[in-house]
């Protein structure tokens, strides 16, 4: 094609509708698993990687510092729970008359007692399980709890990462944008088209522009809470990230559910509850039978010979309708209470399961129609726009829509990778794979 209105078309814009744009190449690349996604040729000191972001989360994270630190606690308290009470030391001066405050007296004497309480066979045993059980569900929280956190990491991350290859898009259409313009303002020189496109070619970049320091705001926020997740200051710098390209379909939901069964911290820590719940109950049972105080005296007698006692106490339930029995009716409750929520977690982890494994599914299918056939359509459109333009044969809002249409697939498949990426995570924490290892 020959004529003015070729001649006015700048060298960048002739050579880069010969070919698929650039971006589109990298983007169907990493769609496809061929070469590497936009932005990963950053050095590897301009990267914040994923196993990077993993490791400073784990170390730095003041929500998992505290599940161990509730999880130690936890320990610390099955030893009590299965010890005798302390025993009891009492000194006494005994059988004193008042009168003087002497000795002589064949009743007077000084006293050294130790008494022990028993408590009934049985109750000590069903303490320390239950101690022993809720030290398990805590040790068993913190694996979730590490679980939970890489997951919303993860999510931050990729979200973050996505938002990264949506500004690169937004700036290399702005800069088109600009050469579009450029073409505009030269055509309508020389006659060959409207004032009114010139003005669209403007509000356009303008819009791009727009779009471009809105997304760069909200990198800013985003930027924050990964900071947040990683413990560090929110406005510490935050360097390019990773995208991978998508991957493989995860295994079928009823192999997901069974995995979770076993590996799930969440589902194991319930169990634990529940054991715990019922060995509680079990000591609360106990607590109606009276326990035994033993307890031994030594009387040294001044005047007289020294004497020993023996002594044997119960303690008697007499107000069970007040103690021993809302006790109880507390600690059936609670193991109910224990059951239901071991319930309640099962289902919604199955639920959760269906969710993220459909979510994964259709990333898979989209990503696969966007880099096969939507956005290579798309780019040629544009090819087919620009050249009819030149020629006067559509107008500069045609133009505009076909290159707005790749740049929307374009970011559809950034945002479709990305959701692939957060709805794997999600599947690895409710399989309790923390940190995504597959």
């Amino acid at each position: 094609m020959t004529g003015p209105s070729f001649a006015a078309v700048p060298r960048g814009i002739r050579s880069s509708f010969r070919a698929p744009h650039p971006l589109i190449v990298a983007t169907l690349g990493a769609a496809l698993g061929i070469g590497q996604p936009v932005l990963a040729a950053q050095a590897p000191g301009d990267t914040l990687r994923i196993a990077d972001a993993i490791a400073l989360a784990r170390d730095g994270s003041p929500m998992l510092a505290a599940a161990r630190s509730a999880a130690v606690a936890a320990e610390s308290r099955v030893a009590p729970a299965g010890t005798l009470p302390d025993p009891v030391l009492t000194l006494g001066l005994m059988n004193r008359p008042l009168d003087g405050f002497g000795a002589e007296e064949p009743m007077t004497m000084n006293q050294v007692q130790l008494s022990q309480e028993l408590p009934w066979p049985g109750t000590l045993g069903a303490m320390r399980r239950a101690a022993e059980s809720r030290a398990l569900a805590e040790r068993h929280a913190v694996a979730e709890a590490e679980a939970t956190l890489l997951s919303t990491l993860l999510e931050r991350y990729f979200a973050l990462a996505a938002t990264d290859r949506i500004l690169a898009i937004l700036e290399r259409n702005r800069d088109l944008l600009r050469d579009y313009f450029t073409v505009t303002r030269s055509r309508y020189e020389v006659g060959e088209a409207p004032q009114q496109d010139v003005l669209q070619a403007q509000v356009a970049v303008a819009g791009m522009t727009e779009e471009i320091v809105a997304l760069g705001q909200q990198r800013l926020a985003g930027a924050a809470r990964l900071n947040a997740l990683l413990g560090r200051a929110a406005t510490a710098p935050v360097a390019a990230l990773e995208l991978p390209a998508l991957g493989e379909a995860p295994a079928p939901v009823d192999s997901l559910m069974a995995m979770a069964r076993v590996t799930r911290p969440a589902l194991q820590a319930a169990d634990a509850r529940r054991r715990s719940a019922a060995a509680a109950v079990e000591a609360a049972n106990r607590e109606r039978y009276p326990d035994l105080m033993l307890g031994v005296a030594w009387n040294q007698r001044p005047a007289h010979d020294d004497m020993a006692s023996l002594m044997l106490g119960v303690r008697l339930p007499v107000r069970p309708g007040s103690r021993q029995q809302p006790r109880l009716r507390e600690m059936e409750a609670m193991a109910a209470e224990a059951d239901a929520a071991a319930l309640d977690l099962a289902n919604g982890t199955w639920a959760d399961l269906v969710e993220a494994r459909a979510a994964v599914e259709r990333a898979r299918a989209l990503g696969g129609l966007y880099a096969t056939a939507i956005l290579p359509q798309a780019n040629a459109a544009v090819e087919a726009a620009l050249s009819a333009y030149r020629v006067g044969e559509v107008d500069y809002s045609t133009l505009i829509e076909s290159q707005m249409t790749v740049n929307r697939y374009e970011i559809a498949l950034v945002r479709i990778t990305a959701e692939y990426h957060q709805a794997m995570a999600r599947i690895d924490a409710l399989l309790g794979r923390a940190g995504g290892d597959r």
